[in-house]
């Protein structure tokens, strides 16, 4: 069989020695042998440093973007080949597209959040500029660079292809480059996986390298630039935790781990409700996908103790009609585990459980299978469980496999509090109409999980479910779960990226961050409206006005839009307003004169106004007040994918004492040159 390769230092590295034999979990056969003898580890993170981290980082985000996207389309059109290996790992068709499209929509995501979400730049700025004096010359900026390391990805066997691609999109997207390193098990479809996106040459080399097997001495050579993120268990994340050069380089760890995910039934959701049938249905979906093997399956069901009956038998009766057997075959819904040792891992887990509680469905040692031998392959019947909520081992050991228990619960109080003994978990589920109710266990629960979902009639159509990590969201959880987080959006690039605060003079700022900030030099001359992208420069600014708002504005405004608010309309109640003292203008008012000082009416590269943002009145405008606008190039992204791109334009409103009366920023498209 294929001793499946690493990609390492910009070469493709066979290992010297025959490797691990590696099983179709279905079938026992032989799929691929596995081993990472011979491998330089520290040679491939420096390679990493020096040869993938410079050539990403000359990229902007949006190049970065561009490339994700790029990649994420290449995999989609070799999805029928990687359904077709996944099936070894004992997963159904739709288990397969769980894991495969997920994982490329997870690139998607990420490629549509770098173009929408970050600038066109290589610094991400976090935050409002603070200003640290009096006279503002002295002011501060918090933003992000991308860490000089490698992401050191170390995957479990249950998302071969989710798995490393949602550690990869945001730490590419942040600017690292990244060594992926899967569980053996599974390893063969990872492989694959690497070898076509090698192969595309969409990436930068040196962005993503990739060990098969061991990770031998890796972790020696990490430094305070790199960072170590791991899934698998508690007990192995607690042993790489404490690697010494983890700790003695403070590296960035994160940890998704064992997570006993609940999901709760709310008392309003009887027999022949909605949430009733959607609770049943939820907990047997996440019983059956993958087989269990889902870190955020759920493990623990509690439901009112009047409707525990009723649960169990709705249940039974679902799982009833789950056929278990080989991936490929026609009819079958729930495939085999990863392998026979996680067989073995399970069924230890469940005598634990059994000590706690009963069978409501399923046998532990013995399952009907489909076009399979039932002790060849990692199969195991879908097993749920009734037991005592006050028993330690319900809430602390996790069968990773078809597995959940029924408990009961008697109030709101304490079926939180039994949510809390997990320890911490990465995701768990509240069903039920009762606002009041959600409400109280969403909030008792948050502290405990890294996700909620509420789930009732309103949602159930377009809800994705319990168990399904999404990009925009975190994905992780305190205490047992790990104390990590992963994905949720811009978030997830940050994790790769150090935060630093940067003072100095509005200048030097407005150099570092390439937006211009409130005291830095403004350029006047040519109508930064008559300038394309290409001409326009961070400062350029017009200052127009003055205009004198009378009378006749402020009330044939007020017939025109409708808006007759008495501050604007009725001088004595006006007068008593402790704000205004009297009549004073529409802050819309004040905003449309802006617009029409600052604006050059020909034709020429501004194409659009299409937003105005973070606008705030300040001072009341009153009648005979003069009115100022100053508008300067704030900041400039322009599209890669377009002949136009982004301005945004700090506008600035003054009256005749100079005070500000409105400040906001407006956002214009611009050709990228003269038309």
């Amino acid at each position: 069989m294929a001793l499946l390769r690493s990609y390492v230092s910009g070469s493709w590295h066979t290992a010297a020695d025959e490797g691990v034999p590696l099983h179709d979990a279905a079938t026992g056969e032989e799929v691929a042998r596995i081993s990472s003898k011979g491998v330089d580890f520290a040679d491939a993170l420096d390679y990493g440093r020096r040869v993938g981290g410079p050539a990403l980082r000359e990229l902007t985000f949006h190049q970065r973007a561009a490339l994700l996207k790029a990649l994420a389309s290449h995999l989609r059109e070799h999805r029928e080949e990687l359904y077709a290996l996944s099936a070894r790992t004992g997963a159904t068709l739709g288990d397969s597209k769980f894991d495969i499209d997920g994982g490329i929509g997870v690139l998607f995501s990420y490629a549509s959040k770098g173009k929408r979400e970050l600038p066109n730049d290589t610094v991400y700025v976090e935050g409002n500029v603070e200003p640290l004096s009096r006279g503002g010359t002295f002011v501060a900026q918090h933003i992000a660079s991308p860490l000089r390391g490698v992401a050191v990805q170390i995957n479990a066997f249950n998302f071969p292809v989710w798995g490393p691609l949602e550690k990869f999109a945001p730490a590419f997207l942040a600017g690292v480059p990244s060594l992926v390193k899967p569980a053996s098990s599974t390893a063969y479809l990872t492989a694959r996986l690497v070898e076509l996106i090698i192969e595309s040459g969409i990436l930068p080399e040196g962005s993503l390298q990739f060990v098969a097997g061991s990770v031998g001495d890796l972790l020696d050579h990490v430094t305070a630039q790199d960072l170590v993120s791991f899934t698998g268990s508690a007990s192995t994340a607690q042993k790489l935790r404490a690697h010494p050069a983890i700790i003695r380089n403070a590296v960035r760890f994160n940890a998704e781990a064992d997570s006993l995910n609940c999901s709760i039934l709310g008392p309003d959701a009887v027999r022949g409700t909605t949430e009733f049938d959607l609770f049943v249905k939820q907990l047997t979906t996440e019983m059956t996908v993958k087989a269990g093997q889902k870190c955020t399956a759920i493990r623990r069901a509690f439901v009112p103790a009047s409707l525990l009956d009723d649960v169990a038998a709705a249940a039974s009766e679902r799982l009833s009609k789950v056929t278990v057997g080989n991936p490929t075959s026609e009819g079958v819904r729930m495939g085999a585990l990863a392998s026979l040792e996680q067989r073995e891992e399970v069924r230890r887990s469940l005598k634990a459980l059994l000590d706690a509680g009963s069978v409501v469905f399923g046998d532990p040692e013995q399952v009907d299978v489909v076009d399979a031998d039932a002790e060849r392959g990692a199969f195991i019947s879908p097993v749920l469980l009734k037991a005592d909520p006050e028993r330690a081992e319900p809430h602390e050991v996790e069968a990773f496999g078809p597995v959940s228990t029924l408990m009961p619960y008697t109030s709101t109080e304490q079926v939180v509090e039994f949510a809390a003994r997990g320890g911490g978990s990465l995701a768990g589920s509240v069903v039920s109409a009762d606002k009041e109710f959600v409400r109280e266990v969403v909030l008792g629960a948050a502290p405990f999980h890294g996700r909620l979902l509420v789930l009732d009639a309103d949602d159930a159509k377009e809800s994705t479910g319990h168990g399904s990590p999404m990009p925009q969201l975190v994905h992780g959880g305190p205490g047992r779960a790990g104390g990590g987080e992963e994905m949720g959006g811009v978030r997830g690039v940050l994790h790769h990226m150090q935060r630093t605060a940067v003072q100095g003079s509005p200048a030097v700022l407005s150099a570092v961050t390439g937006r211009w900030v409130t005291g830095a030099p403004r350029s006047e001359g040519v109508h930064p409206f008559r300038k394309s992208l290409a001409e326009l420069r961070i400062g350029d600014s017009v200052v127009a006005g003055p205009r004198t708002v009378t009378q006749e504005d402020v009330d044939h405004f007020a017939e025109f839009t409708g808006d007759t608010f008495y501050a604007h309309t009725d001088p004595e109640a006006a007068a008593a307003n402790p704000l205004f003292g009297g009549i004073v203008a529409h802050g819309y008012l004040v905003v449309s004169f802006a617009a029409g000082l600052f604006v050059s009416p020909e034709p020429g590269p501004v194409l659009a106004n299409y937003g105005l943002e973070n606008l705030r009145f300040l001072t009341p405008v009153k009648v005979g007040d003069s009115l100022t606008v100053t508008l300067t190039a704030k900041q400039i992204t322009p599209r890669i994918d377009q002949d136009y791109g982004e301005v945004r334009w700090d506008a600035d409103v003054t009256n005749a004492e100079g005070e500000s009366v409105a400040k906001y920023d407006v956002l214009t498209l611009v050709s990228k040159e003269q038309p």
